[in-house]
Order: structure tokens, then sequence, then C-alpha cells
């Protein structure tokens, strides 16, 4: 009697979702019915408990189990520092820029609405700006190598394939980098590392080739956080952002050829 009342329960947990993820069919059924004109190719709905992912072609929005409520935006995982709208967003589509992810969702969700934004972010991110004032933040979470004639500062994250191809690029040219890494797709374990490294030169170039650090010790890492902190406060959302000595900004990889004309531009 009581394995039959179990498994009764364990069954009704299972249909609504209690406990697990929730049931993809009455979640599809439901959008099909909601959001008639999107396509849906894939649904996650085990990654956020009461959440589930939706890809529809390259977007990417997220809907309660009930599938009443869109949510357009990011998630992120504060246990893991790891955004993980971004990360899926990257999988989805690698030659995508991760400063794009914070936009997902918005074609599909406006394409339903006639056009008209169903939501604005609870807190909006300020859009970024063409210039910044460097001055503000401590040599702390700075990790300086190259020895041009010329300073660029980038604010990076260990994961990003285009800050690795960034920093090859850079290694090419005659420039002094001041990397600054923050934590957009949870790389804040090994930026801890690399900061903390006797040859924060080396290590870095490591940490972007996968390969393991050289017994890296412990230290004050709160220069990652203030790194952290001016990029959310600016609105970096993704990386790498890459900061001209004069406070000029831009976004994304660059190939050399245009790097070094960038740089020649300072004012």
């Amino acid at each position: 009697m009581q394995n039959a009342i179990g498994s009764t329960l364990m069954t009704v947990a299972m249909a609504f979702g209690i406990g697990g993820a929730a049931p993809t069919e009455p979640v599809l059924a439901s959008l099909k019915e909601r959001l008639p004109k999107t396509p849906v190719s894939k649904l996650d709905c085990s990654k956020v408990d009461g959440l589930c992912e939706v890809t529809a072609g390259n977007n990417l929005f997220y809907v309660d189990w009930s599938a009443r409520y869109l949510i357009i935006g990011r998630v992120y995982d504060m246990q893991t520092r790891q955004d993980l709208t971004a990360a899926r967003l990257l999988e989805m589509n690698p030659d995508m820029l991760v400063g794009g992810a914070a936009r997902a969702g918005r074609g599909a969700a406006e394409e339903e609405s006639g056009g008209a934004r169903l939501t604005r972010a609870a807190s909006p991110v300020a859009p970024s700006p063409s210039t910044v004032d460097l001055s503000a933040l401590s040599l702390k979470g700075a990790i300086v190598w190259g020895a041009g004639s010329r300073s660029v500062t980038v604010f990076s994250d260990f994961h990003c394939g285009y800050c690795r191809a960034l920093s090859q690029a850079l290694r090419t040219m005659d420039v002094r980098v001041i990397e600054r890494p923050i934590s957009v797709l949870g790389s804040r374990d090994i930026a801890n590392q690399v900061l903390c490294s006797k040859n924060r030169e080396a290590a870095v170039h490591r940490a972007y080739a996968q390969q393991p650090l050289d017994n890296p010790g412990k230290c004050d890492t709160v220069g990652l956080d203030e790194n952290e902190r001016f990029a959310a406060e600016h609105g970096f959302t993704g990386t790498p952002v890459i900061v001209r000595s004069d406070g000029a900004v831009i976004e994304g990889f660059r190939p050399r050829e245009v790097l070094a004309a960038w740089l020649k531009g300072v004012k």
C-alpha cells in the first residue's frame, strides 16, 4: 500500500514539475498557443528551477513552467558566477559577440507584440559609453604584460574565445596590455589563480590556452571585484572590451590591422 502511494505521489510530482524539471510537452503546447508566430527549436526546463529556456531560431528567452510569464534578459548564476544566457548564446552561435546577449529574445517577443517591447529589464544595464575614465581604478586587479610604446586596457574573460584571439593579436603588436579580468562566463576561479601567480604574464597566456597554471598561491583578489564593479557600472556586459589610453572604448574582437589603426588615433 505504501509503495503504491509513493509511486502515485512520484507520478504526480513528475507531472507538475515538483522536485525536478517541468515536463516539456505542456510548456510547448502553451507556447504554441500564446506565441503562434514563434517556432520553438529547443526547450530546456532543467537548468533553473521554475524556468524554461526557450530557443527560437537565433533568439533566446525564458518562460515560467506555466508558460504564462515571458522573461527577456540574462540569467546569472551567483554561486558559480556564470552568465548562463551568454554561455548558451555563444553555444548557439560561436560567431556572436557575448556583449549582445542582453538583447537576446527581443526579436521573437517583439514580433509577437506587433513590434512593441514586451518589457524592459527591471535593472536596466546602462549602454556602453564611447569613452570611460579609468583613473579611479587601482592596479590591484590589473595584470600588465607586453612592453610596447602604447598602452591598452582590456576587460576580458578567460573562457571567452574572442578574448583569446585578441590576446594572440596583441602579443604580435608594439603594445603594453593592462588586462582586467571580469567573470562573464564563470571564469573567476581562473582569474584568481592568474592574479596570484608569480609570473602573471605567463599565467595569462596559459589560462587562454587552457593549460594548468604553475602552482598559483593565494593573494588578495579584491582588485578583481573592483574590475567587475567598474564593468557593471559602465555597462560592460560582454567581453572583450578594449579601452585606449585616452579612454576611447570599442567592444568585441578586432583584427590586428584594425587595432593598430585605432590605437594610433589617441587624442
